[in-house]
């Protein structure tokens, strides 16, 4: 791992994971009633593609979830590459502690909810895929583009 990651780089992905956890919720789902929300979860112990299964299997419509993005914090995934991907992260398996939400928005007001809430709160949200005519299920993609979020660069700073 230390051939992956500095000690710095580990200290600042665990203030990142830190201030991401002990935000709250509520500006965002004001924001999902303006957006027209379809559903929404927050990740944690099934892991982001555990709880899309989830979101899928309860859609009033035939619906699955195509996940083409990652959001991690900077300098994971090289480090869950190091360690055998024992906890599946980039496979969407690793359990999370308090993690993001994930929300189903009408395709054509996804992006404004993702620059309301940045201007509201200065968090950055992504689109992670899309919804399609399915079974109700979920998947990630073959090679799923990793987003690298930021971590921490110095005290009082968040991205």
């Amino acid at each position: 791992v230390k051939l992956v990651v500095t000690e710095d780089d580990v200290r600042k992905a665990y203030q990142r994971a830190m201030f991401s956890m002990a935000r709250l919720n509520r500006t965002a789902a004001r924001l999902m009633h303006k957006y027209n929300a379809h559903g929404a979860t927050d990740v944690t112990g099934f892991g982001l593609l555990g709880h899309a299964k989830n979101l899928a299997k309860i859609q009033k419509n035939e619906v699955s979830f195509v996940i083409h993005n990652l959001p991690i914090i900077a300098k994971m995934a090289s480090i869950s590459k190091a360690c055998g991907n024992m906890f599946g992260l980039l496979q969407g398996h690793s359990a999370e502690t308090s993690g993001g939400l994930l929300m189903a928005l009408p395709r054509e007001q996804a992006a404004a909810f993702c620059k309301d809430i940045e201007k509201q709160e200065g968090y950055q949200s992504w689109i992670i895929g899309i919804v399609e005519k399915g079974n109700r299920t979920a998947r990630i993609i073959d090679k799923p583009r990793v987003i690298e979020v930021p971590a921490k660069d110095r005290d009082g700073e968040l991205w």
